[in-house]
């Protein structure tokens, strides 16, 4: 019961990260750069709050991943550029999909073998991810999908 309310917790997260980056950059009320650079460096001091508070006393060693902060700079531009044209359902669809799709094949790549639930997550973010540009309906625009995709896999890595 744990994992599930912790699990709806993160989700309801995430996707209110989404609608608060859309309702910024739709509204004009803060350009994609800035938007960017706020959520960094507010982050980076909620971090260094945290680890401050929580690290050992006995532990000096502080050592950064240059690594994932590459990705997290990766996904922090590229979702912020992104939602300038595209709608937040949109948006959430192409980044979670892209996510979900990252962290299977990274598995994979490892020797995992995911189990039928996986599975079945992954065809259903593909299948999202399908619809959503079939062909009759409208399209979101290119370059913005593309970033958000980038934005995706890079969250996932």
């Amino acid at each position: 019961m744990k994992t599930i309310l912790y699990t709806v917790f993160a989700l309801v997260a995430f996707a209110l990260n989404s609608i608060l980056c859309r309702l910024a950059l739709g509204a004009e009320a803060i350009d994609a750069a800035s938007f960017t650079l706020i959520r960094l460096i507010s982050g980076a001091v909620t971090l260094v709050v945290i680890s401050l508070f929580f690290s050992k006393k006995e532990s000096n060693e502080r050592r950064g991943n240059w690594f994932s902060a590459f990705f997290l700079f990766a996904y922090a531009v590229c979702f912020s550029f992104a939602y300038i044209n595209l709608t937040t359902g949109t948006g959430a669809l192409i980044l979670f999909g892209s996510v979900q799709a990252t962290m299977i094949c990274a598995a994979l790549f490892k020797g995992e073998r995911p189990k039928i639930l996986e599975w079945l997550g992954l065809m259903f973010a593909l299948g999202g991810l399908i619809y959503l540009v079939f062909p009759g309906l409208s399209s979101p625009p290119l370059l913005s999908s593309a970033l958000m995709a980038v934005a995706g896999i890079a969250w996932g890595f």
